[in-house]
């Protein structure tokens, strides 16, 4: 990429309560750098390269879905006053598996968003049915809602999901300390002998 018009362009782009830089290709598609798709969901950089090389983007690809997962891509410089002009840029479908991936190992703050993103995409195509039209500003304002309810919501989750878990342990505990002391936790007692 050599001139110009073979640049990519850059733009910020609102996502709820954070803004990433969004890359538009030449072809007029859509990328994110490595590490803005990483801080997005509050991991590291190195969490996204690993998964480009992870066995779940290959089960992906082995299954006939061959994404482009990441490339060198050169930014238009123009108003750009200090900064990269070349970043290992991704797609936004391996964005989002990266996302979905993260969500399955556990990370609250990539379930939120993936979880409002996929509400507010759902809402709009009802929106489009009933034909109701919203500013993107005030889409956005609701994302940016959705997002620090579902972070509320799931504070309230994870402490009702250990409930049971802390319930578990105390058991196992109450058990040891019957065994420590020559009991048997679960069996029934034996009836005396009268003699």
């Amino acid at each position: 990429m050599s001139t110009t018009g073979d640049k990519a362009k850059r733009a910020t782009v609102a996502i709820g309560p954070f803004s990433v830089e969004g890359f538009q290709m030449p072809d007029g598609s859509y990328r994110m750098s490595i590490t803005g798709v990483a801080v997005a969901i509050g991991t590291s950089q190195q969490n996204a390269t690993n998964f480009l090389r992870s066995n779940a983007l290959k089960a992906l690809q082995a299954s006939g879905y061959t994404p482009q997962t990441s490339e060198q891509i050169e930014i238009d410089p123009e108003g750009q006053v200090r900064g990269q002009t070349r970043i290992t840029a991704v797609p936004l479908d391996i964005t989002f598996a990266f996302w979905l991936y993260q969500c399955s190992r556990g990370n609250r703050q990539a379930y939120n968003l993936v979880a409002a993103l996929g509400l507010e995409t759902l809402e709009r195509r009802f929106d489009a049915a009933f034909g109701v039209e919203q500013s993107e500003s005030d889409r956005d304002r609701t994302l940016t809602q959705r997002i620090q309810q579902l972070e509320r919501g799931m504070g309230f989750l994870m402490e009702a999901l250990a409930e049971p878990d802390i319930l578990r342990e105390h058991i196992v505990r109450l058990e040891q300390q019957l065994r420590d002391n020559g009991l048997e936790p679960w069996e029934l007692p034996q009836e005396e002998e009268e003699g």
